[in-house]
């Protein structure tokens, strides 16, 4: 399946365009979800872990790049798809979880760090050591980012050797802001100037001849800019291809590369579609669908207060305001503002912060309880158009349907989106 990843470029040429959705999360039941989807047609599903979210420590996942895939590989065999439509995506593989401690330092357990992804199977790595280290600039020159990046991808190409798995695929680069959405609203944001493009695309190339690694860079098929598309914490900035148009135009000059595009999380699909046709194929989403599974679980906790005796009163949505109150850590760096502000941010914001907690026991203690509160209750069609419109009855079997269901819509989008020039 990395064919159709590395087709991306030859296809655009071609005048037919084809894109994928990069679904960057660990939530099982997203992971669900997109499985679900790619067994019903059949086609390839990209799934991405990141370097915090997943890595040789644990990550905040508590998961090792090996037990990530088996973790996805046992979804995958639930679901009936095959090993080989699964493209395992390793994001911002680099020094970023160890920033804090000095670049040497960091940038060896990065090296360990896409080591083991590449072991364990993920055959599409992006390499990203753009974030400054203790005592460091927090953004670094082209330059120092392009020789960090060669020596992370010389640690890929041993592992690999090692492990006797297929060579990556690379992507290169990173986006401005940081990865997640931004951590204020925005009211517009500026596409990578194509000159800077440019620079990035010839260090990259030059770093990575120098240090011997030539072959690996004919494996990049990507780099990560700014197409001008972000969320903020309550505001999406729309895809305006008249202003990504320079940008593009970068790719004539590269006929073997596209982009690749971060943060396209609740844009619409001809704004996905858009992007798909412009050279920027590859569409992370991440924050979008846990903000609609979110959406759901809350929607079904006033559902079975409404439906279900002894219930109470919204305990989901309870459990986890008292479990982000008493740990603030994964949310109060990015939100902003009084009490109230704050409190509807830690439950409706975009950035969708709250994604963070839903491994913490009290969180799946308080899912479970919702889950079984609901079985075998017949959930009346008006009562689920009043909490769930968008959902069809057909598709409200059982609490999990529901859920699924709430992913598979944006999920749909994106893959409405990536065929639309086929």
């Amino acid at each position: 399946m990395s064919k159709y990843l590395t087709g991306l470029a030859a296809a655009r040429r071609a005048g037919r365009p084809y894109g994928i959705a990069s679904v960057c999360s660990a939530q099982p039941t997203v992971l669900r979800a997109a499985l679900r989807r790619a067994a019903k047609r059949g086609g390839p599903v990209l799934i991405e872990a990141t370097c915090n979210q997943v890595n040789q420590f644990g990550g905040y996942t508590g998961m090792t790049p090996a037990d990530f895939v088996s973790f996805v590989e046992e979804i995958a065999r639930d679901e009936g798809v095959r090993r080989d439509q699964i493209i395992f995506g390793g994001d911002h593989l680099g020094p970023n979880p160890w920033r804090k401690e000095p670049a040497e330092i960091a940038l060896k357990k990065a090296a360990d760090m896409v080591e083991a992804y590449v072991a364990a199977g993920f055959g599409k790595i992006h390499l990203d050591a753009s974030m400054g280290c203790a005592g460091e600039p927090v953004a670094l020159d082209d330059r120092t980012v392009a020789e960090r990046a060669a020596v992370l991808c010389a640690a890929a190409e041993k592992a690999a050797a090692r492990a006797g798995v297929p060579a990556p695929i690379y992507i290169l680069g990173t986006e401005v802001p940081v990865p997640g959405g931004a951590d204020h609203a925005l009211a517009t944001i500026e596409p990578t100037a194509p000159e800077a493009a440019r620079e990035t695309i010839a260090v990259h190339r030059a770093a990575f001849e120098q240090a011997g690694l030539g072959r690996a860079f004919d494996r990049v098929i990507a780099f990560v800019v700014q197409p001008g598309v972000e969320f903020g914490s309550d505001n999406v900035i729309a895809y305006d291809p008249p202003r990504a148009a320079a940008l593009s135009g970068v790719l004539a000059e590269e006929p073997a590369l596209v982009f690749e595009a971060h943060s396209t999380d609740y844009q619409t699909e001809e704004a996905l579609a858009a992007l798909v046709g412009d050279g920027f194929p590859i569409l992370k989403v991440g924050p979008g669908v846990t903000f609609v599974y979110r959406e759901a679980l809350y929607a079904l906790d006033l559902i079975a207060s409404e439906l279900v005796p002894g219930y109470g009163e919204r305990p989901l949505a309870k459990a986890m305001e008292a479990l982000m109150t008493e740990s603030p850590a994964n949310w109060s760096g990015y939100y902003h503002g009084d009490e109230t502000a704050l409190r509807i941010q830690r439950h409706f914001s975009y950035s969708d912060r709250i994604r963070y907690y839903w491994t913490r026991p009290e969180a799946e203690a308080a899912v479970r309880a919702l889950m079984a509160s609901l079985e075998g209750v017949r959930i009346p069609e008006t009562v689920l158009h009043q909490y769930l419109p968008q959902i069809s009855p057909a598709d409200a079997g059982t609490p999990e349907d529901i859920l699924i269901a709430a992913v598979d819509r944006v999920l749909a989008v994106y893959d409405s989106a990536a065929a639309a020039g086929q």
